[in-house]
């Protein structure tokens, strides 16, 4: 048998259900490489064993390999997310040692995760509070690129990124609000998917200002991808998602994803017939064209170009869109993003002085926002919203850059200058927020490699619901591309 850790998630949970492995054999394997790698790697902000080998030993005892989809196998908490009775430091030294949060309850993602069998070994590596699009919180550990150590790994769920990227997880659970499953997953070369708003009730996007925070997968392989996903989401007896709030994308059944991420292929509207070939779009146009100086690099477009041509190869009908400019994006969306950032329970001012300039930033121009400011914010990107999904609603999935740029090198975000940061990150991800305003599906995949064997890899759109289609996508260029056989420097 292969190394544990070369193994895909899919084909260790069949080890785990058949008895082969067992949830401690596996936790041991996978801590005895985050012991060795995670000091220089930082994809990890606190490692659990102890807690991790009880965990893993309860689900033995219980054995209930066949009703949990996820049993035994490893994961890690985003350190964004609470887990009754362990620190969080959400990236900031603002809840650093003595003021670190002790929740007395889990968030319900945890909570989820947990009921479908994940071990969860520790908390990944998170910016501070979330809000960057990059993992070097002073707080520390900085999440670092396994292809190059001297790379950032993108964020927020930078650490997760790492850890899969890397092999100290199978897969890893993220959120993303503005491209922070996305971002990572591109840079580090694995594949991050930000599912509908409303699929996945434990970070719907709905209890976040303006719909934005989604809960979302990243793994190696296509079918890893699908397979967090249903884990991810809560269960009827028949099958059926089960959602607690009355906006929710199109049902789905238990194990549809999977199906789409194995056969690349996506059921038919009456479920007997099934479609491979789609209509694809392909676009570098984005919503901050209007706002900032937005550039495609060579890099970009290179990858961009790799992904159309396989696209094309594989049967697609691929042609080009060019979105409509809309001016009133950039504004808009930066009232919201500090209008979010204004609600952070934080008013000791001794604490306050504690953030990053970025977060400061955020809070304090938050804080400001009149009401109708941000109500009109909101009704313009509403409107956004529903002028994109027209636009790619045409489409079975529309395809982007994923980044616009290289991975960056640490310390590239200018560290004292919130404006020139905040411009920064929008010019480095220039495709990714406008879905989280939109609600849509999106998912990042690998393509062409640079000439230094840096990741680079493209974006697909869906319709609202589209998981599928985007997997049965994914799955396809997978089997052309084989990036889950490219391994970084560090593995």
């Amino acid at each position: 048998m292969d190394a544990l850790h070369e193994l895909t998630a899919a084909r260790l949970r069949d080890l785990l259900r058949s008895g082969e492995l067992t949830p401690t054999e596996v936790a041991d394997h996978f801590l005895a490489r985050i012991e060795r790698a995670n000091p220089e790697l930082g994809a990890f902000v606190s490692v659990t064993p102890g807690a991790a080998r009880e965990r893993a030993a309860r689900l033995e005892r219980d054995g209930v390999q066949g009703r949990a989809p996820l049993w035994g196998l490893p994961g890690g908490d985003k350190d964004l997310w609470m887990r009754a009775g362990v620190p969080a430091g959400l990236g900031s030294r603002a809840f650093a040692g003595d003021d670190a949060v002790v929740p007395p309850v889990s968030d319900e993602i945890v909570e989820v995760l947990d009921a479908a069998g994940v071990v969860s070994l520790g908390r990944t590596t998170a910016p501070e509070l979330g809000f960057p699009a990059y993992t070097e919180p002073l707080a520390g550990p900085v999440a670092r690129n396994p292809w190059d150590l001297g790379l950032g790994a993108g964020g927020s769920s930078g650490g997760a990124a790492v850890a899969v990227a890397a092999g100290l997880l199978p897969c890893a659970p993220g959120s993303d609000g503005g491209g922070s499953v996305r971002i990572p997953a591109a840079a580090c070369g694995v594949v991050g998917l930000k599912p509908s708003r409303g699929l996945v009730p434990a970070g719907s996007g709905q209890e976040s200002l303006g719909g934005l925070v989604v809960n979302g997968p990243l793994a190696r392989t296509t079918e890893d991808t699908a397979l967090l996903l249903e884990g991810m989401l809560t269960w009827t007896p028949d099958g059926r998602v089960a959602h607690p709030l009355t906006l929710r994308a199109p049902s789905a059944r238990a194990g549809d994803y999977l199906a789409a991420a194995r056969r690349g292929e996506v059921a038919g509207s009456g479920g007997e017939d099934v479609r491979g070939r789609f209509r694809v779009a392909a676009t570098t146009d984005s919503a901050w064209d209007d706002f900032y100086a937005i550039t495609t690099s060579d890099a970009a477009r290179a990858a961009l170009d790799a992904g159309v041509r396989e696209l094309a190869g594989l049967g697609h009908e691929v042609e080009e869109l060019a979105l409509q400019p809309d001016p009133a994006y950039g504004p808009a969306f930066r009232t919201l993003w500090m209008a979010g950032a204004s609600a952070v329970p934080l008013d000791d001012p001794g604490r306050l002085d504690r953030l990053e300039p970025l977060t400061r930033w955020l809070i304090a121009r938050g804080r400001q926002v009149p009401a109708r400011e941000l109500a009109e914010a909101l009704r313009a990107l509403t409107g956004f919203e529903r002028r994109l999904v027209a636009q790619v609603s045409r489409f079975d999935a529309v395809v982007t850059p994923a980044l616009a740029m290289t991975p960056r090198p640490l310390g590239w975000f200018d560290p004292e200058d919130p404006e020139r940061n905040f411009e920064q990150q929008c010019q480095y991800t220039p495709w990714t927020s406008m879905l989280n305003v939109a609600g849509l599906p999106a998912i990042t995949v690998p393509t062409r490699p640079t000439d230094d064997g840096l990741p680079m890899g493209i974006q697909l759109i869906g319709r609202p619901g589209g998981e599928a289609t985007l997997l049965a996508l994914a799955a396809q260029l997978e089997d052309r591309l084989h990036w889950a056989d490219r391994h970084p420097p560090v593995w």
